[in-house]
Formats: C-alpha cells, structure tokens, sequence
C-alpha cells in the first residue's frame, strides 16, 4: 500500500478522533518504519537524539495510533495493523447491498449501509478497476494496449508521484489477462531495504516471486551459478524456465522502480538488465514473449548511464495533468452540479489538474460539509487537506536548497522566468514548476501561496 495515501487516512481519522494530524517527526517516523529503519537511522535523518525517538517520539505516535485502529500499536506491528485497518475500513464501506446482516440491525440501518456504498470512497492510492471514478486519458489508453501486443514490448510510465500511475498499470494488466496473457504484477515498495541493497538477494526475489504468481516452484538453485554471477542467472532464469513454461505472452510489470533509485550500485546493474532483455527480443524469438512495463515515479534522481539504463528505449508514457474536461467529467461523478464551467475554473486556478489534488477536493466537496469558497480559503494552509503532500515536498526541498531557492524565485514573480536546466527538470520532475517556452512559472496556485508562506517564515538557505 502506498504509505503517501495511507497518511493521508491516518491523518483523515485522526482529525475525525479530534486530535491533530501527524507532524513532521512522526511522518520521519512512519517512513523510517516503511524502510525497516532503526531508531538511530531515524535520529541520524532528523537531527534528533535516538533516545528523542525512542522515549518520546515514536511512543507518543503509537499511542494516537492505537487509539485510531483499536488495538495496541509498537513498532514491529505498526505497518501490519494499519494496512490491515484501512483495508478493513474499505471492505466496511462497500458491503455489499443484500449481504447477511445481524437480525438487530433494522431497516434504517440497512438504509445506512446502502447510502454508504452508493457514496464517495476516501480517495487514496490507486482507483480501483470497477470504479466509476477513474478518468480515462484517450487515446493514452489507447496506445498502451496496442504497444502490450506487440513482441517484445517496453513500456515506460513515468510523472510525479499521486498523478495516476499505478491506476494506468491497473487497467494495462487487466487489459493484458484479456488478452489471454500471463502477468507479473511486482511492486518494489515491498522489498525490503536489505534486499534492494544487495543485487543477488534483489534478483533472486524477482525471480522468486515471478515464479510464486506463475503458479510455479522456484527452483532458484537450478539456474543459480555462482560463477555466471547473478544477472547471467536471472536472464537464464527467466529465458530457460519462465518463458518456456508458457505459450502466451507474458508481461512482466513492475511499480515503484524509482524505490531502486536509492539503491544507485544495483540500479546501475539492474537496470541495464533490464534494456539486455527487451535487446534480446531482437534476436531470440522465445524473448519476443516478455513485454516489460516500468512505472516509476520522476522524483528521484540518481547517476544514470542513458546508453544502458531502459529510460530511452519502448514507449515512454508521461502521465500530465487532467484538463478542464477531464475535471468537469470527475466532478459529475461525484455528483456536483457545476452547470456553467465557473466553479471548476476556480478550483484549477488553485490547484491545476492535479489528479491527486482534484479527486480529493472532490471528494470533501461532495460530502457537503464544506463550500467551494471555504475549501479554496482553507487549502493552502499546513493543516488543510494537502497536508501530507505539501509536507512531502518541503522535506525533500529541504534537503536540496538550491531547488528551494530556484522555487523561492520563480514563486516571488508572476511572469515565467528562465532557469538552469537541470533545476528546470528536477522541479518539473516533481511536479511543482511548469514550463513555459523556454522558461517556468509556478505549478499552480496552491504551491505558490504555500511555500511563499513556508520560505517567508523558515527562510530559504
């Protein structure tokens, strides 16, 4: 589960439990568990003392959160208990209507649970494939599956995080299994730290776990050498068993790739891997079986050699914003009745077409507890709706000040200005700066009043 959007749940209940939504500290805390840190790494990473974390901090978190799910929160169980109570709170509210309910429950309460699942989901994490509230980007869509098809096929999905990527992987592989294809659905968020670190243990897991959602044995020691090194193994792996033990294509689709960026010795040799089998396509027919699909997300950078990485070979797909059609059409399916176009051009005024940022104004909108006039007012401030997301890009401006003082300038004008290319990319790549000619401007509004506030109070090193 992505831990961006199961922050923004923990945050949502905790509001609703009348306590404050998680700070900075505790957002370090709940990462540093993702990544099977230790207290002392965390304390490295903040600045802070270890025993800060370990007797005040993170107990502290653990008992709001306890408080949240119900059941005693610690370290070890932390990232088991809340996946489990979001995924539990998801099968809560779409019960299905006509499901076996207690003989106390009465007629009004049946009333209750039907006017649930006709409602709004929290939006968070990828759109599921029955839901009515993805919006299709014709003709992306459209390429994607006829590229699948061909022989050998790369495809490369990339944007900023929270802009829909794994909701396109979703419906690629659905498309795939009616095909009639066999797939591998990887995501790397699931590795642990370990095992992304070392290049043997990382391809060992790939491979084991292919195998898993094959439905075969592993029998990693039949193809491992020692002497042949590990991605010799692997391709023999994958050429010699996986491939063979199928008679259809197979697509072998990997999320969150960007999760091995922070890992630069195995990316420089996975990677390559990689562009070695989509080349190998090219001369060996049982090859012209696997089509590769790579999502990753453009918010982290790392030495890459381009001749030899695959992030200049197959289809690049690059997932923008929605437009104003895009958002009126979303905005009906929530069941807002904006007629004459005035309400959406004020919420893209502040916001853009991020689809992250849309569906969750959205979403608060059609509860009806909150107006347009409220909701645009309220935004922009740390404890608004986009907190998380804000918080996310203030740390990582934070630990790249020349970003943030680039963004210090752009935002302090209203005209486009022109900017080192490489910082160019590196805040378009995150989503904050839009390009304009041959200069930038402000992603949106939302950024610009926000981190203006942010480089005003806490300057801008």
């Amino acid at each position: 589960m992505n831990l961006d959007c199961l922050l923004e749940i923990v945050d949502s209940k905790l509001i609703e439990n009348q306590d404050r939504p998680l700070n900075p500290t505790e957002i370090l805390i709940m990462r540093g568990i993702w990544k099977y840190w230790t207290y002392s790494q965390m304390a490295v990473e903040a600045g802070y003392s270890t025993g800060y974390f370990t007797n005040v901090a993170a107990p502290e978190l653990f008992g709001r959160l306890s408080k949240v799910i119900g059941q005693r929160v610690t370290k070890k169980n932390c990232r088991m208990l809340l996946e489990s109570y979001v995924i539990a709170q998801d099968a809560l509210e779409t019960t299905p209507l006509g499901t076996n309910l207690p003989e106390s429950t009465s007629e009004v309460n049946q009333s209750e649970v039907k006017q649930k699942d006709n409602s709004p989901r929290y939006p968070s994490g990828s759109v599921p494939l029955d839901s009515k509230f993805y919006i299709e980007r014709s003709p992306l869509e459209e390429q994607v599956y006829q590229e699948i098809s061909k022989p050998g096929a790369l495809i490369r999905v990339k944007a900023p995080r929270e802009m829909g990527k794994t909701s396109l992987l979703l419906r690629i592989i659905d498309h795939a299994n009616l095909l009639g294809y066999r797939t591998i659905s990887l995501n790397l968020e699931q590795v642990e730290w370990g095992i992304l670190n070392n290049l043997n243990q990382f391809l060992r897991w790939l491979c084991a776990n292919s195998a898993r959602l094959l439905q075969l044995q592993p029998n990693l020691d039949d193809y491992w050498d020692e002497d042949l090194g590990s991605k010799i193994s692997s391709t023999l792996y994958f050429q010699d068993y996986l491939l063979e033990s199928t008679d259809t294509p197979l697509v072998l689709a990997l999320d969150e790739v960007n999760q091995i960026f922070e890992h630069p010795q195995v990316a420089k040799d996975f990677l390559p891997l990689l562009r070695s089998w989509y080349e190998e396509a090219k001369r060996l027919p049982i090859w012209q079986k696997l089509r590769l699909l790579v999502v990753h997300s453009t918010e982290i950078y790392v030495p890459l050699d381009l001749n030899q990485s695959p992030f200049n070979v197959g289809l690049p797909i690059q997932l923008d914003s929605f437009s104003e059609e895009k958002v009126q059409q979303l905005a009906q399916r929530y069941g807002l009745k904006w007629e004459d176009g005035e309400e959406i051009r004020q919420l893209m005024a502040m916001i853009g077409g991020h689809p992250a940022l849309v569906h969750l104004a959205l979403y608060h909108l059609s509860l009806g507890s909150i107006s347009l006039s409220e909701l645009l007012e309220n935004i922009p401030n740390s404890s608004g709706i986009y907190h998380n997301h804000l918080q996310r890009h203030w740390a990582a401006l934070k630990k790249q000040p020349e970003l943030a003082q680039a963004l210090d300038i752009i935002l302090n004008t209203n005209e486009p200005v022109p900017l080192d290319p490489i910082l160019s990319h590196k805040l378009s790549s995150m989503g904050l700066i839009k390009k304009s000619g041959s200069k930038v401007v402000a992603g949106c509004e939302l950024y610009r009043q926000y981190f203006l506030s942010v480089f005003n109070n806490k300057g801008v090193k």
